[in-house]
């Protein structure tokens, strides 16, 4: 064993997630968590980290219970923990992993926010004046893409009725198909799209990448705009798959156009739609 000290042993830890090629929101959550964790260690005046024990991370999940935390939220520190103490025993800096006594709270997942159709049109309404934002909306909404592989989209990723989603993080590449309303509205923001040399699809007035945490916060404006509550971006890819397995959408033919890695993933959307249409591999509008 090699002793390190807490600091040191964060640094390294957040390394080594950037260099294995973890996506960057996965190394930001997982720095962030366990450096609240170091800061709970600290008050506890531990130096290394091999003397921290599982009493230790349970006061740590006590005093996040306490503060409010929701068994959801302590359940993916935890995550971040085992993570942190597998990096710790495979460097040598511990040859005991308290992390794996500690047990997940129980709690069940929410079902997914599917909007209804008066919901989605008023959406689609609010936007109508924003060309961008309203191309951004229908393609999230027409071909299910996540809002990441949306921000990394390319100008040569468009075709004339299919979009060419390029490998993001842990995502696979795929060629999704683009329906009349994506299409039209592809083409409206492409005629008022600044005339600049950055390639993203989608760019700022200025011609910079229109960036995540931007159309996220955009399209939330838009949610509120159209009264409708509760809703979240990701909302619009939860609304594309109950639609189209309401209509009877094939299982393997959605689970394709989704990007998801396992038949089951889709599958689980099954429990929310209690009505499934005559089975049918054409993917509709919405």
């Amino acid at each position: 064993m090699k002793p390190v000290a807490l600091s040191n042993a964060h640094e390294e830890f957040k390394n080594f997630l950037k260099t294995n090629q973890k996506s960057n929101s996965t190394v930001i959550a997982y720095g962030k968590d366990i450096e609240q964790l170091i800061f709970f260690l600290n008050e506890l005046q531990r130096n290394h980290i091999h003397e921290v024990t599982k009493e230790d991370l349970d006061a740590f999940l006590a005093k996040l219970t306490k503060e409010g935390y929701t068994p959801k939220s302590i359940s993916r520190k935890i995550n971040s923990t085992r993570t942190f103490y597998r990096f710790l025993k495979v460097n040598e800096y511990i040859t005991d992993d308290p992390s794996l006594l500690v047990s997940h709270p129980k709690y069940q997942l929410a079902p997914p926010r599917i909007l209804t159709p008066t919901e989605y049109r008023a959406l689609r309404d609010a936007a109508r004046n924003d060309n961008r934002m309203f191309a951004v909306i229908e393609l999230l909404l027409q071909t299910g893409i996540r809002i990441g592989e949306l921000a990394n989209l390319r100008l040569s990723d468009v075709k004339k009725d299919t979009l060419h989603v390029a490998p993001f993080e842990k995502h696979e590449e795929r060629t999704v198909l683009l329906n009349k309303r994506a299409q039209e509205a592809l083409t409206r923001y492409l005629e008022i799209r600044p005339k600049v040399t950055e390639d993203h699809l989608f760019v700022t007035k200025s011609g910079k990448p229109f960036l995540i945490r931007n159309i996220r916060t955009a399209v939330e404006r838009y949610f509120r705009l159209a009264e409708i509550k509760g809703a979240k971006v990701n909302d619009l890819r939860h609304t594309f798959v109950a639609h189209h397995l309401k209509h009877g959408i094939s299982l393997i033919v959605l689970s394709k156009a989704l990007g998801h890695k396992r038949l089951s993933t889709t599958e689980r959307y099954l429990q929310y739609v209690p009505e499934r249409g005559k089975e049918s591999s054409v993917l509709t509008e919405l």
